[in-house]
């Protein structure tokens, strides 16, 4: 019996053993693996970081330091002169301010335009549903650029160049914002829509205080698109903004382009102080916004 279990014990040592050294080269691997995932995860990391740096750095520097041979990749000492520069040249405040405005009261109407839409072609059954929906979808595919000569024609008719009701006015049904809020709406139980409406609510009232709450997630997904959108539209306020006053970040940003010399220092500035707010908008709203696209992918 002794020599037995003397037996068993040095078979199961010796599996134990082969088992260990098996596991080995696995972790080995695993270890590997991760060590190159890490490795290419880094350089797209840098990459992708590398031009807002530079970017920076270029609002911190003289124009002549833009393009010096080795590269200027340390901050310098003329923020405050770009700035006061850039400042001079197209009041950066004042375009500041008339982004912002443009973009957040664009952000506010076209949402709840857009929301109720997609409301609406979701949880409603009428005739012409489909076609009106494939009507949104189709309408993405026509070019911007040919729309600018009639929506111009427009805004003329009516007196309304280079106001602020131009700009905002022909985006505010947005057909991806609606698409997009289509889809998360049609995953909302109806089941709680008909509970409301036998306890008396109107429909105002289920849409705003039942339906909205719980789409917050898809809400800010769209808000994202219809900031960056609007944030970053360059053609048609160019077309129908005519005073320096009235301008917005990207026709701004374009009037610092001269034919003969142009001050690098003043449009890195520029374009710095025009990524901050759309940066700071998509933190604020990050983890609603991969909900509600993870939410329409879904269904």
């Amino acid at each position: 019996m002794a020599k037995n279990l003397e037996v068993i014990e040095q078979s199961t040592n010796e599996l134990t053993l082969a088992a260990r050294q098996q596991k080995k080269p696995k972790k080995t691997k695993k270890k590997l693996k991760a060590v190159w995932m890490y490795t290419l995860l880094s350089i797209f990391l840098v990459v992708s970081i590398f031009p807002f740096y530079w970017m920076f750095i270029g609002a911190t520097n003289d124009s002549s330091k833009m393009f010096t041979n080795p590269p200027t990749l340390l901050p310098g000492d003329q923020f405050m002169t770009n700035l006061t520069n850039l400042n001079e040249s197209i009041g950066i405040f004042r375009v500041l301010f008339n982004s912002l405005f443009v973009s957040g009261l664009y952000v506010v109407i076209a949402l709840a335009v857009c929301a109720s839409a997609a409301y609406v072609l979701a949880k409603y059954n009428f005739k012409g549903k489909k076609f009106i929906f494939t009507a949104f979808l189709l309408s993405m595919m026509i070019p911007y650029q040919a729309t600018l000569i009639p929506l111009f024609q427009m805004m003329s008719d009516f007196n309304l160049l280079n106001t602020y009701f131009a700009v905002i006015a022909p985006q505010l049904c947005f057909p991806f914002a609606i698409f997009l809020l289509r889809q998360n709406f049609l995953a909302f139980p109806t089941e709680l829509m008909e509970s409301a409406r036998l306890d008396g609510a109107s429909e105002t009232r289920i849409f705003i205080s039942i339906v909205i709450p719980s789409m917050r997630p898809a809400l800010a997904a769209a808000s994202i698109f219809l900031f960056m959108t609007q944030w970053n539209n360059f053609m048609w306020p160019l077309v129908v903004l005519n005073t320096n006053d009235m301008y917005t970040f990207p026709v701004a940003l374009s009037s610092l382009m001269g034919l003969s010399y142009i001050d690098y220092g003043q449009v890195m500035m520029g374009v710095t102080l025009a990524t901050v707010p759309i940066i700071a908008f998509f933190l604020t709203l990050q983890k609603q916004f991969i909900s509600g696209m993870l939410g329409s992918a879904l269904k």
